[in-house]
């Protein structure tokens, strides 16, 4: 007998990565979820994507929708906020969501600003030294502390030019976004968020987010941090699939926020890290 075919996932890379960031979790995934298909999309300004590096979230999420069809949103960092907007603009195709890293934005006005300044900094930095010193500076954030050189994948990276990773921070960074905290009550599909375990800011905006989409699970990857899809990329790829089989027989939580409806052996779970 032929497997059921999986869902189609389609998935949203973070700043300075490209679609290519996922071709070894796709493969991963495909391995655990027989049938899956995968669509890997360049978003604005990243790889070889062929629309307005410019585009805001919103016109990004268009894109994606455009690009991926109906199926379940995986995004990471800013993907995952892209994602984030897609499920809310688009209804109809987003069936499910898969949120890494995220956030629904900056609540206080005062605190955006502050950050819009420091993305507009960012973006400068980006054009006066161009795309490899960069990507040298931004790898050694903190953030990224957990990531291999071999996953850090740097000569993908380095597929990307100053002008359209500089076009796309002031376009889609953090600062832009205006917050859809209030709003993710809109979002009626199964949702699976997760956060690395070293990762304390994202814990909380996880935790969060959690707490406020109905039908969302939250799930903590152990000895990770921001980027837990290349730190533990099979642990990653084993809890996905794990929910998207639960998905697929229509498992989703019988109440909202549920922590404990999609078991996944080996990883902790739940809102208390």
């Amino acid at each position: 007998m032929r497997p059921e075919p999986g869902p189609r996932v389609v998935l949203a890379h973070g700043f300075t990565q490209t679609a290519r960031s996922w071709s070894h979790f796709e493969r991963l995934l495909a391995e655990r979820r027989a049938g899956v298909e995968t669509v890997a999309v360049d978003l604005p300004g990243h790889g070889d994507a062929d629309v307005d590096a410019t585009l805001d979230l919103a016109g990004s999420a268009a894109h994606l929708v455009d690009t991926g069809g109906s199926g379940v949103y995986l995004g990471y960092s800013m993907g995952g906020r892209v994602a984030l907007h897609a499920a809310l603009a688009f209804p109809d195709r987003v069936r499910a969501l898969v949120l890494i890293g995220a956030t629904a934005g900056i609540d206080d006005p005062d605190d955006r600003a502050t950050r819009r300044t420091a993305d507009e900094r960012l973006a400068a930095r980006i054009e006066e030294i161009g795309v490899e010193a960069f990507l040298q500076e931004w790898l050694r954030n903190p953030l990224f502390a957990g990531l291999s050189p071999e996953a850090a994948n740097l000569h993908d990276r380095l597929r990307n030019t100053a002008e359209g990773l500089a076009a796309s921070l002031r376009s889609t960074g953090t600062g832009t976004q205006q917050p859809l905290w209030d709003r993710l009550a809109e979002i009626d599909i199964p949702v699976l968020v997760l956060a690395g375990e070293h990762d304390a800011k994202f814990l909380a905006l996880g935790e969060r987010l959690a707490a406020t989409i109905r039908s969302a699970t939250f799930v903590v990857v152990p000895d990770a941090g921001h980027t837990v899809h290349l730190e533990q990329p099979v642990t990653t790829a084993d809890i996905v699939a794990d929910w998207l089989a639960a998905f697929a027989r229509g498992q989703t939580p019988d109440e909202p926020n549920s922590v404990d409806a999609y078991p996944i052996h080996g990883v902790r779970q739940g809102s208390d890290p």
